[in-house]
């Protein structure tokens, strides 16, 4: 069989063998889960079994430990006595007890799991509870029974917008106290700024529970457990309604790359054994992260996976997924130690045939559920196929993050003046892509904001942050600051992808960086939240920058900037200029330091007038107003070709539009 990939791409020609064996391994392990006409929806039911399950008499408490003698329950029911609840095997690894008394199991109730293996007895957090909470006094965690009233959607059915902007945040920084944010507060003060700046959808971070606060939620302890530090269950409910009321999509950020190594907390050794979850020895544990490692072949574990992708969508509406490490799950060595330079990289013993296979059940299954939903790759070795469909030969995510391009700028501004800035690098760095593969451009990401390394803002501008973000303040650093901060986001949205996203704070230049609370600050807060009022005072400049970003994003819209690729129109690495198509705008960016240019010729392809609708250097954005909005450019003939001069001063971009006959 032939597939597309090969019509997109013909350079994976030679590798045809491999991305055939993808398929067959795809086809085989689909039909070795539902056989040859099943669908994953109806494989994916592993919360609606395991767990716990009120009914009218009672509540059933299933629990999969297939190495397990025995299987108790305990909690606040029983005093914390380990052995009155003991349940029974029911076949397959599974055990079961029904509580005859519906009152017995209470909201807020705190229970545990214990294994007896041998002569060992295990404390352990349920596998598929929907609440953990740590205990102050001693800090140990512990299940919770959830019995709240059942939420009622006020928006029931929501389809996201197909150009995305993606705002991604972290509920418990999102406040501007000195300690945790919540649900409520998030819905209630950040879910309006977010809808006024123009993006339409919100990606969370950290929802899955995590002992450790300070790894960004990227060490998962209880799956289907949504974090109790910002609330209840329906509080998360009500902000993701909430969001959709306000035509906002939600996405997770899921992180089934690794799991938290803990047994207290989380899966590791669940049922006595390293290998419940995980594979055995050092394939099994994460060199970098010191986390576990899922076994992707093993049913059973897709069958959890699958089911916890299914009950995120199912019970919260979460519109789809940010699927964090990829790049570590579909390698062996896990991006670590390979230069992805040559085709041969992707298709090799290190290549983790397994992992590939489960994201695309991952993609089918989704889709499944919702045909609507939309997921990303955070892929940085760029594997081929990634967001094809997989009837395509891809692996069938929609999106994947334009991982380079943070790297990119944060690399220019350490290691090259800007008047040295290579303009073709930038183009070829900016519109890389896959072919017929969709990309989220993006300036920064989150990792930058993090002590030991600084936002984008932060580094360009230091301590001048502390002294000069005043209205009233003239200072060099912070005028080149600002105007290449705006420049560089537009090149990013305009360039980078067919989507957009920003880390939470960065529209507005958000200064210093996220420190975790930790023994070594003192367990803190003070660096752990956003300082939205920088932004909101009128005599600092945090507001030029975050009146740009809602601008931005308004002309992208406008003009439709992601209906087609870029086109350049013209380089110009002397003096840097770049000009370019994209949608039906055409970008004039000068990254120049110094050197502002009079009547500068605009190739266009179509003669007519056309006018500037969006300028970096309007004094709303903290420019000079150097350019004009008000007159007419009109088209002449230059060399065979249709062009307008303009004046395009120094580090400016703007956004010209054909105007249209009346």
């Amino acid at each position: 069989m032939s597939y597309k990939i090969f019509e997109y791409d013909p350079y994976l020609l030679p590798f045809k063998s491999d991305i055939e064996q993808r398929m067959i391994n795809y086809i085989n392990k689909k039909r070795a889960l539902v056989g040859k006409e099943g669908k994953l929806c109806d494989f994916a039911n592993g919360h609606e079994f395991f767990g716990f399950h009120k009914t009218e008499k009672g509540w059933y408490y299933r629990e999969w430990a297939p190495a397990a003698d025995e299987v108790y329950l305990t909690g606040d029911m029983v005093d914390w006595r380990w052995l009155d609840l003991k349940l029974t095997p029911i076949g397959h690894g599974a055990f079961e007890i029904f509580i005859d008394d519906p009152k017995m199991l209470y909201n807020g109730c705190r229970v545990k799991t214990i294994i007896r293996r041998g002569e060992d007895l295990l404390e352990r957090i349920p596998l598929y509870i929907k609440r953990v909470e740590q205990d102050k006094q001693n800090y140990s965690w512990c299940g919770v029974i959830v019995d709240e009233p059942e939420y009622k959607w006020k928006k029931k059915k929501f389809v996201p917008k197909k150009d995305l902007y993606v705002y991604e945040c972290h509920i418990g920084m999102a406040q501007e106290k000195e300690g945790i944010g919540t649900y409520r507060e998030f819905a209630d003060n950040v879910l309006p700024r977010i809808k006024e700046l123009g993006y339409n959808t919100i990606q969370i971070m950290a929802i899955m529970e995590h002992p450790y606060y300070g790894s960004f939620g990227y060490q998962v302890s209880s799956f289907f457990a949504a974090c109790s530090r910002y609330g209840t269950p329906n509080e998360l409910k009500a902000l993701i309604d909430k969001a959709h009321s306000m035509g906002i999509a939600v996405l997770l950020d899921v992180v089934h790359s690794h799991a938290v190594k803990n047994t207290a907390e989380g899966l590791g050794e669940f049922d006595g054994t390293s290998y419940q979850f995980f594979h055995e020895g050092t394939r099994g544990e994460h060199p970098a992260w010191g986390t576990k490692l899922f076994n992707y072949n093993k049913n059973e574990v897709i069958h959890f996976l699958l089911s916890n992708l299914k009950f995120w969508m199912t019970e919260y509406h979460f519109d789809g997924f940010r699927f964090d490490g990829v790049t570590s799950m579909i390698y062996h060595d896990h991006g670590l130690g390979t230069a992805f330079t040559d085709y041969s990289k992707y298709f090799s013993l290190n290549t983790d045939t397994e992992a590939i296979t489960y994201l695309q059940l991952a993609n089918e299954l989704i889709r499944e559920v919702n045909p609507n939903a939309i997921t990303i790759a955070e892929d940085m070795s760029a594997m081929p196929g990634m967001c094809l469909p997989i009837a395509d030969g891809g692996i069938g995510f929609d999106y994947r993050l334009a991982m380079g391009i943070p790297d990119l700028w944060i690399k220019l501004i350490k290691e090259t003046p800007d008047e040295y800035w290579n303009m073709w690098h930038i183009w070829g760095e900016l519109t890389g892509r896959r072919p017929m593969e969709k990309y989220i451009g993006y300036a920064e990401s989150h990792d930058q904001a993090l002590v030991g390394d600084k936002t984008i803002m932060f580094r360009l501008c230091d301590s001048h942050m502390y002294t000069d973000m005043s209205k009233d303040s003239t200072d060099p650093i912070i005028d080149r600051g600002i105007a290449l901060h705006k420049i560089i986001r537009m090149l990013s949205l305009s360039l980078g992808g067919e989507g957009y996203l920003n880390f939470m704070g960065n529209e507005f230049g958000h200064p210093e960086w996220i420190d975790f609370p930790r023994e070594g600050n003192g367990w803190s807060y003070f660096y752990c939240r956003r300082q939205w009022h920088l932004a909101d005072d009128e005599n600092l400049k945090y507001g030029y920058l975050q009146s740009f970003d809602k601008a931005m994003l308004d002309v992208s819209k406008k003009y439709k900037i992601f209906s087609s690729k870029p086109q350049a129109l013209f380089i110009d690495e002397q003096k840097q200029v770049l000009v370019y198509k994209r949608g039906k705008l055409i970008f004039a960016v000068n990254l120049s330091p110094v050197n502002s240019y009079e009547g500068y010729c605009i190739p266009v392809d179509k003669k007519g007038s056309y006018e500037v609708v969006a300028s970096s250097d309007d004094a709303e954005f903290g420019g000079w107003d150097r350019v004009s909005k008000d007159y007419i450019y009109n088209t002449e003939r230059l060399g065979g070709k249709n062009m307008f001069k303009i004046y395009l001063p120094a580090r400016t971009c703007v956004c010209i539009a054909k105007i249209k006959a009346k």
